[in-house]
């Protein structure tokens, strides 16, 4: 067993969350569930993470109701009637395995016009200002109204996860997809009330937390990084980053799920050598953090234009990071696609049966 990892094997419970362990399941798209619903293959992918010893599955990014929110029809939606069964049967079988399970809630703005859209594909994307972070045109500029229809999507698909049972919802504010376009000066060049980079998420938390449960879970996912661009920063400062977490939670926000693609390096090493993106966010808020990146492998998941094969690590760096108080729960993801026991083993002292990570377990529902 890694030294330590008992204290990542503890129950949580704070608040609004209680777990039995601090491991989550990172969401990862997967693209199999055609038509947007998921089916009895998606049930049981998600079921053998649960028995395989996680505590909390994120899904993966699920489209909000709006027509633009994403390229692709296999990835699931978030309405309809077709689709609610299919989430419940996923639910009843994460839920006998005694795991909880969140919801993502994803619109991915202009970044839909990325890959090909089978989803929708006479709809225009959407974004804040008309235009990608080089300047060139990107998506339609959306207007007061159309702000108004995402943020009215947005509540719908929170009550549609409530209803079909999920165990609280994450807001997809991270990697690039619309709330962090609003977020990003690139990306956000208006010059009415939407240019404060937090007006526009900070709407859609107050509109999400209104409709549900006073103890149903918000938890914000916010990053850095976007894709092609993966040296930038949404917060340039510490400074930028508090008013950032202390706006989002005073909008509603339960929990953050900072992403960074190596869990353990500094967010500012010309400020500090060692505090990581949780670090820092911890420094400004005492709500749970479940950070993520790279966990157990030894390879981030892209250093060049391909995925590649990464090796199994043990958890001596995470356990470190633990101990120290930079989060409170932590999310591991492409262990999960290669090896659904990699909590249970880790647990039992069974490193050296772990299945390391190769590209194929990407583009597999195993």
């Amino acid at each position: 067993m890694t030294h330590g990892i008992d204290g990542l094997l503890q129950p949580f419970e704070r608040d609004k969350i209680k777990l039995r362990n601090r491991f989550v399941m990172a969401p990862m798209t997967r693209e199999a569930s055609p038509g947007g619903v998921p089916g009895a293959d998606v049930a049981e992918y998600y079921r053998r993470r649960a028995a395989g010893g996680v505590a909390l599955i994120v899904s993966e990014g699920s489209f909000i109701p709006h027509p633009a929110s994403g390229w692709s029809a296999s990835i699931p939606s978030l309405e309809g009637a077709r689709a609610a069964e299919g989430w419940s049967r996923v639910l009843d079988a994460v839920h006998a395995e005694g795991a909880a399970m969140y919801c993502q809630l994803w619109h991915q703005g202009a970044a839909r016009d990325d890959l090909p859209i089978t989803r929708h594909p006479g709809v225009r994307s959407v974004s804040p200002s008309g235009v990608g972070p080089d300047g060139s045109p990107t998506g339609d500029c959306l207007s007061q109204g159309a702000i108004e229809t995402l943020v009215d999507a947005y509540v719908r698909g929170a009550r549609f996860a409530r209803e079909v049972g999920f165990d609280g919802i994450e807001l997809h504010g991270a990697h690039g997809y619309l709330l962090d376009q609003f977020m990003w000066e690139r990306t956000n060049r208006r010059t009415d009330a939407y240019a404060d980079p937090l007006r526009f998420p900070t709407e859609v938390v107050r509109a999400v937390r209104s409709v549900l449960e006073p103890d149903f879970p918000i938890v914000y996912r916010f990053s850095q990084w976007k894709p092609h661009h993966y040296d930038v920063r949404t917060a340039s400062e510490p400074a930028v980053l508090e008013r950032l977490v202390l706006g989002l939670e005073s909008a509603g926000v339960d929990a953050f799920h900072p992403s960074t693609r190596r869990f353990w390096e500094p967010a500012f090493p010309e400020v500090d050598s060692e505090t990581t993106l949780a670090g820092w966010t911890r420094r400004f808020t005492q709500l749970p953090i479940i950070a993520v990146g790279s966990v157990g492998l030894d390879q981030v998941f892209m250093d060049s234009p391909v995925a590649r094969a990464a090796r199994v690590t043990n958890l001596d760096l995470l356990v470190a990071c633990f101990e120290r108080g930079d989060f409170d729960l932590i999310a591991v993801g492409r262990a999960l696609l290669s090896d659904p026991e990699w909590v249970n083993k880790h647990a039992s002292g069974q490193m050296a049966g772990i299945e390391p990570y190769h590209p194929r377990f990407a583009d597999n529902l195993l």
